[in-house]
């Protein structure tokens, strides 16, 4: 399924942009588990070996709703690129989800 253009992440504030930068940075690659709004949820990250693409899928463990974005960094700017949804639940989800 392609993923459509419906955001960068330079759209952001400053601050959010700070935020949610730093919050990607703390997921580990890999298959992690935690909460995100009060439900389990499961999600894997994959980087690049550069460094200038991340990959991002997670699901709703018993649920149905689901999250996957891919985010290039080209130079000084970062493109989001959320697959079927919007730059802003991809946003709210790196910035609420909270491994356990």
């Amino acid at each position: 399924m392609p993923c459509a253009m419906t955001g960068t992440v330079s759209e952001l504030s400053p601050d959010a942009h700070f935020e949610f930068q730093k919050a990607l940075e703390e997921l580990p690659e890999g298959y992690v588990t935690g909460i995100f709004q009060g439900r389990t949820w499961c999600a894997t990250i994959k980087r690049s070996n550069d460094g200038k693409r991340l990959w991002l899928y997670g699901e709703e463990l018993g649920g149905t709703d689901v999250v996957s974005f891919n985010l290039y960094v080209l130079d000084a700017m970062s493109t989001l690129k959320p697959c079927e949804m919007s730059s802003a639940k991809v946003v709210d989800f790196v910035l609420g989800f909270e491994r356990t």
